[in-house]
């Protein structure tokens, strides 16, 4: 039996009160699966943001932008899906590709594979890169990337850094001053400092906390508030120190309802390759309701649709 169209619920299904991320997959079965063709044409007329009247032609067309955007929500469940399939290795060489094919904007995304993985599954991450790419990670950084960046991005995928609970605080202090020395160069000049690369590319993160505490004791000032938030330097302590802020603040861009396209994508890479770490997402659960004042559940409900929203609660539910 063909049923009339509420155009208020499919609006509402494709776009969502917010216009959030995903489609309600089950509302348009009901809606558009069970309607009658003379009900979808009345449809079309009367949704002006998505179809456009060739009065010549005698028909509604759709406007591209709809159809680049239907594409674009259908595709964020099956995205996350293909993404959790892969194994984490893989995973992980693809976006450091992904990162190096889109320039600039997209390095902090290697700084975020080299320094919130472990030190075998950053090597698990250059051995798939290998089998992936026919080339190391490593070369193709260095060919793609240059100056003080490609030094200190060579420098991070490179480490393999000790995880044992053994730190000497004498060289974390002496590291310190180094690093407090080399701060104090405005803009990105602290990168170019051999010395800083080395640091941060080599020391333990336990001797890197130390070394934290030993730079805001020497200085009066917190480390982290002194780098220029927009920098790779920024990232790449963040991720070091507290990948947990580093990651909500991540989130958060990805849910605010004026991010671009390619931030809104953050939100699938995350949660895709956080949940797996339940402690990890469990912290970065706890410092976005701290930062944020609102949990990310509550946000993932409001702001996402359909399957896509259910996978992301699915895999958020793994940490609790």
């Amino acid at each position: 039996m063909a049923h009339t169209l509420d155009l208020e619920t499919i609006v509402e299904a494709i776009l969502g009160k917010n216009v959030g991320m995903g489609v309600d997959e089950k509302a348009l079965i009901s809606t558009l699966g069970n309607s009658h063709k003379d009900y979808r044409k009345l449809f079309r007329k009367a949704s002006k943001s998505f179809f456009v009247e060739d009065e010549e032609r005698a028909f509604e067309r759709c406007h591209d932008d709809f159809v680049k955007h239907l594409k674009l929500e259908f595709s964020r469940f099956n995205n996350a899906v293909v993404m959790w399939s892969m194994h984490p290795w893989e995973r992980d060489a693809r976006v450091v590709k992904k990162a190096l094919k889109k320039g600039d904007e997209c390095y902090h995304l290697i700084v975020e594979v080299a320094c919130t993985r472990s030190s075998e599954d950053l090597l698990g991450a250059r051995k798939a890169y290998h089998s992936l790419f026919d080339q190391s990670m490593e070369e193709d950084i260095a060919s793609n990337i240059h100056g003080s960046r490609r030094k200190l991005l060579v420098g991070l995928v490179s480490a393999y850094r000790y995880e044992g609970n053994k730190v000497k605080d004498d060289s974390a202090k002496s590291d310190a001053k180094v690093l407090a020395e080399a701060v104090a160069s405005p803009g990105e000049k602290a990168i170019e400092n051999d010395e800083v690369v080395r640091i941060l590319s080599t020391r333990s993160k336990l001797h890197l906390q130390h070394l934290y505490k030993h730079f805001n004791q020497i200085k009066g000032s917190d480390l982290l508030g002194g780098v220029s938030e927009s920098s790779l330097l920024n990232d790449t302590l963040l991720c070091l120190l507290k990948p947990s802020v580093y990651f909500s603040k991540i989130l958060n861009a990805s849910l605010n309802k004026d991010a671009d396209k390619g931030t809104k994508k953050w939100l699938t890479r995350v949660f895709v390759t956080r949940a797996d770490h339940s402690d990890e997402m469990k912290e970065i659960a706890e410092e976005y309701n701290q930062r944020y004042g609102e949990t990310l559940a509550q946000n993932i409900q409001e702001k996402t649709r359909g399957n896509y929203r259910d996978f992301l609660l699915t895999l958020l539910s793994k940490s609790n």
